[in-house]
């Protein structure tokens, strides 16, 4: 599966005039395959603005019906990653990253990154902010009081020098190429197109520079891959693009059927997050992925099994020194660490609203997606990159699938300072799904993919 590294060469100059855009758009149409010169103009092109837009898209069209190789995926996915600012570390750091493809109430990377950096690796990760129904990091740690995310390229090194981990929002001109060519996909109708996704999501990643990368590929309702197929054929490219790239690289598929966690919601998610470093939340799913994912960065880093790597993963969280990483990364990033110990530090809602079971049994299915809309509706999520949000707001789920319920007993809370909020609970009601009997629930991990190929669990 995994090919070889590859090594950029570049155009030379008397060479570019040579190609033509046109001829580029025509050759893919007709299934051919692109060279690295054709796919370094392509590049330029966009960036530096002497590729229209109506080619960029011809050429974004003819990909989406006709696919490109690994060797064109690695190619363009490298030459994105360079279209601008590019992070490098010192090589006596062992530095890692880790990427989900979006879900509900995955708060995971606050969980991970505190349990790598106290088994000595170095997390120096760039984050994004929310859009639409999926969270993002930055808002979750900006609910924490003082605490700052934006930062110089200075100062994001200083504090992942000092503490062993820094999480910010991505700044500096990192990856432009990606911006226009997601904003065209946007409104083309080729976004749902593999190479392309996973171009966009590993230039990413090998711009920020981590040496070792797990990715989390989401499956399910509040996933992009709906399903399982489309997830592990993702997984299989962003594996294949990172290693021949020269990144250590692995993934998990998991699944995003239902939120991950009992808690929807920027505050509500850093709260859990500190819940399960404390070791209140262990056997939970959120503990359960939140160690697999540790366990694969430790693992490729540490040259041990990954069942012996989360063994050191869950020590981290058992002897408190994973809290303590979390602590101080917020103390550098100057933020309250107090709030880590009396919640009400946090900004409180000005209201709740207790959604109440109307009949007895069981609890068989909670759609992520429309909680995810649900808990952006509240005020925790943004329709465009200027709305602001309300970091106390949300959902706490206090039944999961699986679990038994009674008529009269409180399945979730809402939090919000809008009003009204009996008509946003008949909206978490709608992503219900109850039964008399009790039901069968999908598995967390569906697999995973590594330099050996796809495991199937």
């Amino acid at each position: 599966m995994i090919g070889d590294v590859v090594e950029l060469k570049y155009t030379n100059e008397k060479d570019v005039g040579k190609l033509k855009m046109f001829d580029i758009i025509a050759k893919k149409r007709d299934c051919k395959t692109l060279t690295f010169d054709e796919l370094e103009f392509f590049v330029n092109g966009i960036v530096n603005k002497s590729i229209p837009d109506y080619q960029t898209t011809a050429l974004l069209m003819a990909i989406y019906i006709n696919g490109m190789d690994g060797r064109e995926t690695s190619e363009l996915c490298m030459l994105m990653a360079r279209s601008g600012d590019m992070m490098e570390f010192s090589d006596e750091l062992i530095t890692v990253d880790k990427h989900s493809t979006g879900g509900v109430g995955d708060k995971t990377s606050l969980i991970a990154g505190p349990i790598c950096a106290a088994a000595g690796l170095t997390v120096a990760k760039m984050s994004g902010r929310a859009l639409g129904h999926s969270g993002g990091t930055v808002d979750k740690l900006e609910s924490i009081p003082g605490l700052k995310v934006d930062m110089t390229v200075d100062e994001f090194e200083k504090a992942y020098k000092k503490t062993g981990i820094c999480i910010a929002g991505q700044s500096g001109n990192m990856v432009p190429a990606d911006k226009i060519l997601y904003a065209l996909r946007d409104v083309t109708a080729t976004i749902s197109c593999l190479p392309l996704i996973a171009t966009s999501i590993m230039s990413k990643k090998l711009a920020a520079g981590a040496g070792n990368i797990v990715l989390d590929v989401k499956t399910g309702a509040g996933a992009f891959m709906k399903d399982s197929k489309s997830a592990f054929e993702l997984a299989e490219k962003m594996v294949d693009i990172g290693m021949q790239n020269g990144r250590n690289i692995s993934a998990l598929v998991t699944m995003m059927e239902a939120p991950l966690g009992y808690a929807i919601g920027n505050s509500l998610e850093v709260i859990e997050a500190v819940n399960v470093l404390k070791g209140g939340e262990t056997g939970t799913d959120l503990y359960k992925v939140s160690i697999a994912l540790s366990a694969e960065l430790i693992s490729m880093t540490r040259g041990v099994p990954v069942n012996e790597a989360a063994e050191i993963a869950k020590e981290k969280i058992s002897n408190g020194s994973a809290l303590g990483k979390l602590k101080e990364m917020i103390a550098t990033q100057g933020g309250d660490i107090n709030a880590l110990d009396d919640f009400k530090r946090f900004k409180q809602p000005a209201d709740k609203y207790e959604v109440i079971a109307e009949n007895d049994g069981y609890l068989a299915g909670l759609n992520a997606m429309k909680v995810g809309v649900l808990s952006m509706n509240l005020g925790a999520g943004r329709d465009k990159k200027t709305d602001p949000i309300d970091y106390s707001a949300g959902v706490r789920l206090i039944k999961k699938p699986g679990d038994k319920v009674q008529k009269g007993e409180t399945i979730a809370i809402l939090y919000s300072d809008k009003k009204n909020l009996k008509s946003y609970g008949e909206e978490f009601k709608a992503a219900c799904a109850f039964s008399k009997d009790k039901p069968v629930i999908p598995p967390l991990i569906l697999g995973r993919v590594s330099k050996d190929g796809r495991e199937t669990y």
